[in-house]
C-alpha cells in the first residue's frame, strides 16, 4: 500500500513537470520496477529533491499510518521546478525559503538568505512593467522569456545591449512575482565563463503606458462612482409634485369645488395661485376667477374660528398646568415641614450620624426643587398680570389705531381701483388706436359697424375718464382724513406725556414731604443702610427668612441670592445682615458634630425695642 502511494505521488509531480515543458521525464520511467534504485534517483535529482536511501530500506521510512501522510520531505516551494508558478509576494513575517529553479537554457541560484533583500524603488501607480538588470552578456530574448514567463503573460521586452532590460507583463500582480527573482544568480547552461553568468536585480519600472492606464481606469471607476451615487440620490429623492393643469372650464368648476372642501382647500388655494400667476386671467374669465377668490375669502372666518379654539385650547392647558403646579408646591411644603420636625431636637437625638446626614441631605434637596418650582410659579403669574396690564393700558388706543388702520386699507384699496381703471383706459386707447390704423388702411370709412363701434369706444372712454376723475377726487379726500387722524394721534400722545410728566413731579412731591415729616427716621436709616442695593438685599433676606421660621446658614441664604445676582458675595451679606441687629439675629443649633449657625428674622421684636 505504501509503494503504491509512493508511485502516485511520482507520476503526479512527473505529470506536472511534463505539463510545464521544465522536466523532460519520459513516461516509461514511470512503470519502472520499485526495486530499480538508479531511476528512482534520478526522478529524484530532475525534481530538485535530495534522493532517499532505499538500498535495503523501506521506501518511506517518515509514512506516519495513524495520520495517513509523510513526514520529513523537504517543502515544496512554489518555484520547484515542475510546477511553472510564482507566488505572490510573501509577507515579511514569514521566512521565505528560496530553491534553485532548473530550465531549458539556465539555471537560477538562490542568494544568500543571511543577506538584506534588494532594494526597491518606490512602486508606480498602475506598474505593470519591471526593470531586470544583470544579465549576462550571451543572454538572449528568447532566455528572458524563459525564465520570467513563468511569472505571466509578457506583453512586451525591450532589450538594451548593457545587460538590463525591461518587461511588460499583462497584470500588476505579476510584477511582484517577478521581483521574486531579484538577487538570484543565473548561469547559462553549465559554463562558468564570466559572460554567461550574471546576478538579476528586478525593480518597478516607469511606463507612460502603465501610467496611462491605470489614469484610464481610474477614470472608469470615478464615472462608475458618479453612475452610482447618481442613482443612489435619485432612488432617495423625492418624488417632485404633480404639474399644475392649465386653466379650462372644466378645471375651473373642479378647483371651485375644492375650494369648498376643508381637506382640499390646500391643493385648491396652490392651483389658483398658480393660474393667477400664470396670467390666465381675463375678461373671458374674470367672473370665474373672481368666484374661486369669493370662495377663498369664505375660509377666513373659519381660520378665525379655529384660531380661537386652539387659543382656548392652549388657556386651558395653561391653567391645569398651573393648578397641577401648585399641588406639587402644597405637597413638597409638606415634606419639607417633616424634614423640619424631624431637625428638632427631641427627635433628632434619636438618630444616627448617617440617618441625620441623609435627611439633612434630603431636606437641602427638596428645599431647592420647591424654590425652583416657586419661581416657575411666580413667574406664571408675573407674565400673567403684565398681559393683564398691557391690555388696559393698549385699550384706549386700539380704537385710534382700528380707525387709522381702516383708513389705511380704505386707501390702498382706492389705490389699487385707481390703477385698475387706468390699465383699462390704456386698453381701450389702444384698441381705439388699433381700430384707426385698420381702418386707414382699409379705406372704408363707410362702414356703418366700424362708426357705431367706434362711438361705442369713445363713449366707454369716456366713461372711464369720469370714474377715474371720481376715483380720484375720493382718494385726495381719503389722504386728507388720514392725515388729519395722524395729526389729532400725535396730539394725544403729547398730552400723555405731559399727564406723565405731572404723575411724576406729584409723586416726588409727596416723597419729599414724607422726607420732611421724619427726618430722624431718615437719618436712622441711613446709618446701617448706605446705599438702595443693600435694601434691596435686607427686604430680599427678610421675605427669605419669614418663610424660613426656623432660620438658615448664610450658605443656603447666599445660594438664593446667587439666581437673583451672581455678583453678590458672601462676607458682604453676612456683614449687612451683622450691621441690623434688630433686623436679624445669628443663633447656633444642633449637637455635636451637627452644630449650624443659622440667621433668623427678628424684625417684628426689634420694632418694638426701637
Amino acid at each position: 500500500m505504501q509503494r503504491d502511494f509512493i508511485w502516485l505521488w511520482v507520476y503526479e509531480i512527473g505529470f506536472a513537470a511534463d505539463n510545464s515543458r521544465t522536466l523532460n521525464v519520459d513516461s516509461t520511467a514511470m512503470t519502472l520496477p520499485m526495486s530499480d534504485p538508479t531511476a528512482w534517483a534520478t526522478a529524484m535529482n530532475n525534481l530538485g529533491m535530495a534522493p532517499l536511501g532505499i538500498a535495503g530500506q523501506p521506501i518511506l521510512p517518515d509514512f506516519d499510518p495513524a495520520l495517513g501522510m509523510m513526514t520529513g520531505i523537504p517543502p515544496i516551494t512554489p518555484m520547484m521546478p515542475g510546477l511553472g508558478i510564482v507566488p505572490p509576494p510573501i509577507p515579511p513575517d514569514m521566512p521565505v525559503v528560496k530553491e534553485i529553479i532548473h530550465c531549458k537554457s539556465c539555471t537560477l541560484f538562490p542568494p544568500n538568505p543571511n543577506l538584506p533583500p534588494p532594494a526597491t524603488r518606490e512602486r508606480p501607480p498602475g506598474c505593470k512593467t519591471v526593470f531586470v538588470g544583470g544579465l549576462p552578456e550571451n543572454g538572449t530574448e528568447q532566455i528572458i522569456v524563459e525564465v520570467f514567463e513563468q511569472c505571466g503573460e509578457i506583453i512586451a521586452i525591450r532589450k538594451s545591449k548593457k545587460n538590463f532590460c525591461h518587461i511588460r507583463f499583462a497584470e500588476e500582480y505579476m510584477v511582484d512575482k517577478a521581483l521574486y527573482l531579484s538577487g538570484y544568480r543565473i548561469r547559462l547552461g553549465s559554463s562558468t565563463d564570466k559572460k554567461d553568468t550574471g546576478r538579476l536585480h528586478v525593480d518597478f519600472a516607469q511606463a507612460r503606458d502603465d501610467l496611462y492606464e491605470w489614469e484610464c481606469k481610474q477614470r472608469m471607476l470615478a464615472r462608475e462612482e458618479r453612475h452610482r451615487r447618481r442613482m443612489e440620490e435619485e432612488r432617495l429623492r423625492p418624488p417632485s409634485p404633480p404639474p399644475v393643469v392649465h386653466y379650462s372650464d372644466h378645471e375651473c368648476s373642479i378647483v371651485a369645488e375644492k375650494l369648498k372642501d376643508d381637506s382640499k382647500f390646500s391643493e385648491a388655494v396652490q392651483t389658483l395661485l398658480t393660474w393667477i400667476e400664470r396670467g390666465e386671467v381675463n375678461r373671458r374669465s374674470a367672473n370665474n376667477f373672481y368666484s374661486m377668490i369669493q370662495s377663498a375669502n369664505s375660509h377666513v372666518r373659519r381660520l378665525v374660528n379655529e384660531k380661537a379654539a386652539h387659543e382656548k385650547d392652549m388657556e386651558e392647558a395653561k391653567e391645569k398646568f398651573k393648578q397641577a403646579l401648585s399641588g406639587i408646591l402644597i405637597q413638597f411644603e409638606q415634606i419639607v415641614a417633616v424634614y423640619h420636625s424631624a431637625s428638632k431636637q427631641k427627635a433628632w437625638d434619636h438618630f444616627t450620624k448617617a440617618q441625620r446626614k441623609n435627611i439633612s441631605v434630603w431636606c437641602k434637596q427638596a428645599e431647592e426643587i420647591r424654590n425652583i418650582h416657586n419661581d416657575e410659579l411666580m413667574g406664571i403669574r408675573r407674565e400673567e398680570e403684565m398681559e393683564m396690564s398691557d391690555d388696559e393700558i393698549e385699550e384706549t388706543t386700539e380704537t385710534k389705531e382700528t380707525e387709522e388702520s381702516a383708513l389705511v386699507s380704505q386707501a390702498e384699496a382706492l389705490k389699487e381701483e385707481n390703477d385698475s381703471l387706468r390699465w383699462q383706459l390704456d386698453a381701450y386707447r389702444n384698441e381705439v388706436e388699433l381700430l384707426k390704423q385698420e381702418q386707414g388702411k382699409a379705406h372704408r370709412e363707410d362702414d356703418p359697424n366700424k362708426e357705431q363701434q367706434l362711438k361705442l369706444l369713445q363713449q366707454a372712454l369716456q366713461g372711464m375718464q369720469q370714474h377715474l376723475l371720481k376715483v380720484q377726487e375720493e382718494y385726495k379726500r381719503k389722504e386728507a382724513e388720514l392725515e388729519k387722524v395722524k395729526d389729532d394721534k400725535l396730539q394725544v400722545e403729547k398730552m400723555l406725556e405731559n399727564l406723565k410728566e405731572k404723575e411724576s413731579c406729584a409723586s416726588r412731591l409727596c416723597t419729599s414731604s414724607q422726607d420732611s415729616d421724619y427726618p430722624l427716621e431718615k437719618t436712622l436709616n441711613s446709618s446701617p443702610i448706605k446705599s438702595e442695593r443693600e435694601a434691596l438685599l435686607v427686604g430680599i433676606i427678610s421675605t427669605f427668612l419669614h418663610v424660613h421660621p426656623f432660620g438658615a446658614s448664610i450658605e443656603y441664604i447666599c445660594s438664593y441670592l446667587h439666581r437673583l445676582d451672581n455678583k453678590i458675595c458672601t462676607s458682604d451679606v453676612e456683614c449687612l445682615m451683622g450691621r441690623l441687629q434688630h433686623t436679624f439675629r445669628q443663633e447656633m443649633t444642633g449637637v455635636g458634630a451637627s452644630l449650624e449657625k443659622r440667621w433668623k428674622f427678628c424684625g417684628f421684636e426689634g420694632l418694638k425695642l426701637t
